[in-house]
């Protein structure tokens, strides 16, 4: 067995924020609820998170995480070993390994926790110790060891001599201990240092032989301090999704210009074009191509599909669809397969049937349409009456003229014709042609004069 403590109780002042560090988003998901989410290889038999600012805050956002939690306080911060004394109580009955993480480390990868935990048992040291080789090591700690990667000890930054410092190997904020042997050196820890407060890594000092593992990737152990941080982390991230896919048969047409949530599912034969943002739990089939230009979030989309400089959200789109450009898709919404959604028209809790099409300029709310269905330039079904919305309904194979009006509520039935510029207040029933609009007067001879004529 193996349990995992998160130290998540900080309030991260550098955020200039009043949410806890913690909780700030990197991309789809909370900083906390990446770090959860990288211990679940090792598969750990508890999950501690350690709180204390807006502590109320941390419990809620992980209320539906799905794994059990249980959450220790740290009413005082005063460091990072008194974070873990904290956990004594908790812990009275447990007898293994124990894993220490800062809450701020979202890049970690799963392998490497797995590699740290087997490196510690296979050593039986009392504590294993993560270490990074970083390019530029200014503001860290440094990290010591010998030949067998034996720590022998750690000094801070500002307490190095010039040769010291030369030395690239920092401390990354992740340990294993022996939990029965941690316990023991805990109530010893002191604050005898210019914070006052009292650290994990003194408790390392107690043991005779730690090892130091180097994670392979310093960008893993990249902590979050400020908003700075957070975006550079940001692009990390990014580049691991984009490389991701792309070796999975993704096309990707310009990367740097590409974002995508690691929460998107996507299909070989996929292709991204430029300047798309793709979002949450979206899902995209063989042979789409989205963007340039386009933003999809929590959306189903089928094979075939194109969706050229357009918003689609909370929508699942059939094969072999056309969106846009500039259309946008409202959640929720269904395009059926072969449908056509063109220029600037907007969907808000519509279903359209199979090839049907809405080419431009129009507005398609609360509605049901069939299949086969055209719907003219211009067209909006006029679904509020300034307290509550009504629903349209448009049978199979109908045609609505340009610039109708469809005042809902209001059933349209199959192979029906509307006129160009009509408002369609009642229901029509299958096989008409309703025209809905004043007629034509024309009067000959109808000039104005100007004031010089008379």
């Amino acid at each position: 067995m193996v349990a995992v403590a998160i130290l998540a109780a900080g309030r991260g002042t550098r955020m200039k924020s009043d949410l806890p560090k913690v909780l700030h988003p990197l991309g789809s998901r909370s900083l906390i609820d990446r770090v959860l989410n990288s211990t679940n290889a090792i598969e750990p038999s508890r999950r501690l998170v350690i709180i204390g600012y807006q502590a109320d805050l941390v419990r809620e956002s992980l209320a539906n995480y799905p794994a059990e939690i249980e959450f220790v306080e740290q009413t005082e911060q005063l460091g990072t070993g008194h974070a873990i004394q904290q956990l004594i109580p908790s812990l009275q009955t447990f007898d293994d390994d124990l894993i220490v993480l800062n809450g701020d480390l979202p890049l970690m990868r799963p392998e490497t926790l797995t590699l740290l935990l087997e490196t510690h048992r296979s050593k039986k040291n009392a504590a294993t110790l993560l270490a990074a080789q970083v390019p530029d090591p200014a503001g860290y700690g440094r990290v010591f060891c010998d030949e067998n990667q034996i720590l022998t000890e750690i000094i801070e930054d500002r307490d190095c001599t010039i040769e010291q410092k030369q030395n690239r190997r920092i401390n990354a904020g992740a340990y294993c201990f022996r939990w029965k042997d941690l316990v023991q050196v805990l109530p010893k820890l002191t604050s005898n240092n210019d914070q006052k407060e009292y650290y994990i890594t003194d408790a390392i000092n107690f043991f005779d032989a730690v090892t130091v593992m180097d994670v392979p990737d310093y960008q893993e152990v990249l902590g979050i301090n400020d908003r700075a941080q957070l975006a550079e982390a940001y692009s990390i991230l990014q580049n691991r999704i984009r490389d991701r896919w792309m070796k999975e048969g993704v096309t990707i047409i310009d990367p740097a210009s590409v974002t995508i949530d690691d929460t998107v599912k996507l299909e070989a034969n996929v292709t991204i074009e430029p300047q798309t943002h793709l979002r949450g739990n979206t899902e995209i089939k063989a042979g789409s191509r989205i963007g340039p230009g386009s933003l999809i979030e929590n959306s189903q989309i089928g094979e075939n599909v194109t969706v050229l400089f357009s918003v689609v959200t909370g929508s699942v789109i059939h094969d072999n669809a056309q969106i846009g450009p500039y259309s946008h898709l409202r959640a929720p919404v269904e395009i059926g397969a072969g449908c056509r959604v063109g220029n600037f028209v907007e969907l808000k809790n519509t279903t359209l049937g199979e090839r049907t099409n809405a080419a431009h300029l129009s507005y398609l709310g609360n509605a049901t349409i069939g299949n086969r269905v055209n719907i003219g330039a211009g067209t909006i079904t006029v679904n509020y009456d300034g307290v509550k919305k009504y629903a349209t309904k448009i049978g199979d194979r109908t045609k609505i003229g340009s610039n109708n009006c469809l005042v809902a509520p209001i059933v349209i039935g199959e192979d029906v014709t509307t006129a160009a510029g009509s408002t369609i207040t009642e229901d029509l029933p299958n096989d008409c042609l309703a025209i809905a609009r004043a007629r034509q007067v024309v009067k000959p001879g109808w000039r104005r004069k100007d004031k010089a004529e008379s």
